[in-house]
């Protein structure tokens, strides 16, 4: 059994002391087993919370036998670090655990040095305060989570959800972490300067929305060669209000939702099947297998054949 151990310091923030409380806790394996063990942790029995008060079972010693620990943001992650909660952390990396930090939680790990000289993240209004806290940090606001394989941290509120599915990924593939998203209840494509994709699926249609048919057909239809002007007719508007319409309930343009779509289609394919990249290429509507490899690792950050030897499932049909 895998432990999680969530640390919850003075004035933790309660949005992310719940989130992997409740992720972790929620993962089923193909066979019905649960995976996880959740163990909320303190230095003291008793932990203010501001709006309650919690009264957490597992003391420090507690995140020496865990696999993963989590540090929760605080309402004010300027407050100096314990020096017996330095420890513990620093004892638990030395044996190999996996740290991951959420929100202004990267302030606790930068204060315990293990930052030092990786690249890192957290909530964009508190960015700036950890890189001159913290000058030996790499700090980058642009992206949802960081992953440096030992040490990792994730933006602000929901972003935390989206680095525990992505350990969840890391530990048992996507299948296992895209049913944790459907449970968690997932929101819309996720736009940014470097997309963080958690689980192979396309990008959802918004319920009831006048795109819903549209968005629909071209999931089905992602190895179709469609021009802006096939797209408009087949919804039945102008390219200049279907712009405008994909800009309102997408958050993007019409060839970026595509391109999307396609990767997603293309990650399923690799995870799922032995059919070669090149083919898979045209299989998913690009025009040569260079151009593929090109949007792939431009979106996803690694490229096609080290996705499929990360993530293919044992028994692809």
């Amino acid at each position: 059994m895998h432990v999680v151990a969530v640390l919850a310091l003075d004035r933790v923030i309660p949005f992310d002391l719940a989130t992997p409380i409740e992720v972790f806790s929620r993962v089923r394996l193909a066979d019905g087993s649960v995976p996880y063990e959740v163990r909320v942790c303190a230095a003291a029995g008793t932990v203010d919370a501001g709006t309650f008060t919690l009264h957490a079972p597992w003391g420090l010693d507690a995140l020496l036998d865990a696999g993963t620990i989590i540090l929760p943001g605080t309402a004010d992650p300027t407050v100096p670090l314990a020096e017996e909660v330095r420890r513990h952390l620093h004892k638990a990396a030395a044996g190999g655990t996996r740290i991951a930090s959420i929100c202004s939680g990267a302030f606790i790990l930068a204060a315990t040095g293990l930052l030092d000289g990786l690249r890192a993240t957290t909530h964009w209004l508190a960015a700036p305060a950890l890189a001159e806290r913290w000058p030996a940090v790499d700090v980058d606001p642009g992206v949802l989570y960081v992953d440096n394989g030992q040490f990792l941290t994730s933006a602000g509120a929901a972003a935390g959800l989206d680095l525990c599915l992505h350990l969840i990924r890391r530990d048992h593939g996507s299948a296992v972490a895209a049913n944790a998203a459907r449970l968690s209840v997932m929101p819309l494509e996720r736009e940014g300067g470097q997309a963080q994709f958690v689980a192979p699926q396309q990008p959802p249609a918004p319920r009831g929305a006048t795109l819903e048919p549209l968005l629909r057909w071209l999931q089905e239809n992602t190895d179709a060669d469609l021009t802006l002007g096939e797209l408009a007719a087949r919804a039945g508007m102008s390219v200049r209000t279907l712009n405008r319409r994909f800009r309102e309930q997408t958050g993007t343009t019409p060839l970026q939702w595509l391109l999307l779509a396609r990767i997603r289609r293309a990650q399923h394919l690799l995870e799922t099947s032995d059919r070669p990249v090149e083919l898979l290429a045209r299989d998913v509507g690009f025009g040569s297998p260079t151009a593929f490899r090109e949007r792939f690792k431009r979106v996803v950050g690694t490229a096609p054949h080290a996705y499929r030897a990360a993530f293919r499932t044992q028994n692809p049909p």
